[in-house]
């Protein structure tokens, strides 16, 4: 309990200062995630292979940084519309290179591996890299004519990062004091509706008070974030959990003492990413 506090506690100020430091001190934050993330899954993934795992980790690794960088990129305007929407010639090369890769590396499970490789990039690299959207407002022209360069909102981020947290902390107060109808007992024991449902109304709840305190999105839009964390928290933990049960293992890595690795720690806010920028597009 002692080591899970002090790594929760270095855990929050990591965070905060990353956040709160600069937007440049918040790109590369989680870019730094991005790639732990990257990192502990294809070590997951890649168990059965016993011979150039470092390599393959690394190769896999650097395109979902790539796709970070290249959506962070366009969010602050250094990468323009029209290269962002060419870079889908990307993948087909990607997959032309990872396959070389494989072929010459002898791997047990080639295609299976190649597979990993494209997964990172869906689950971190992608979703991160909305993130940054989120975070700056779009740019927008000046009196001159002149471009204003897009805004970095920090609150933004921790109040969507809060949603997630408040719905897990809620999820689990209700759950272990009224908890008695299984969620999905075959990937998660201890999950119950009445924790979902408590986590749920946790997160509304904070959802309400942050739409006085950060401004920058209206209340229809907190409340619609807030049941989007709601839902895909429990959701993304669920995959994790899944994907773990299927490699056998309790923590995708040892990163944070008592706490696992960072995709335990982000299983939940990475999910719910994508949906946080579609849901904003559309209210």
């Amino acid at each position: 309990m002692r080591q899970r506090t002090i790594t929760a506690f270095f855990f929050a100020l990591v965070m905060l200062g990353g956040i709160y430091a600069g937007k440049y001190t918040f790109l590369a934050l989680f870019g730094v995630i991005t790639a732990g993330c990257a990192w502990e899954l294809l070590g997951l993934m890649l168990k059965q292979e016993d011979q150039f795992v470092a390599l393959r980790r690394l190769l896999g690794t650097i395109p979902a940084v790539l796709g970070y960088l290249l959506l962070a990129g366009n969010a602050i305007k250094i990468v323009p519309n029209e290269l962002l929407m060419s870079s889908v010639i990307i993948f087909p090369l990607l997959f032309a290179g990872w396959a070389v890769l494989e072929l010459f590396l002898g791997g047990k499970n080639p295609f299976g591996n190649i597979g990993s490789y494209f997964l990172s990039i869906a689950y971190f690299g992608i979703p991160f890299g909305l993130l940054t959207n989120i975070a700056f407002k779009q740019s927008e022209l000046g009196l001159d004519g002149n471009v204003i360069l897009p805004d970095y909102f920090p609150h933004r981020v921790l109040g969507l990062l809060l949603l997630v947290w408040t719905n897990d902390v809620g999820a689990y107060l209700i759950g272990s004091r009224f908890g008695k109808h299984k969620l999905l007992e075959r990937i998660s024991p201890k999950k119950t509706w009445e924790g979902t449902l408590g986590g749920a109304v946790f997160a509304i709840l904070i959802a309400w008070g942050l739409s006085f305190l950060v401004k920058d999105f209206k209340l229809s839009q907190w409340i619609a974030l807030s049941i989007v964390a709601a839902m895909g928290s429990n959701l993304g933990d669920l995959i994790e959990s899944m994907l773990k049960r299927s490699v056998d293992v309790k923590d995708s890595g040892t990163l944070l003492p008592g706490h696992g690795g960072l995709l335990d720690r982000f299983d939940a806010f990475i999910f719910c990413l994508p949906f946080y920028w579609w849901v904003l597009q559309l209210i």
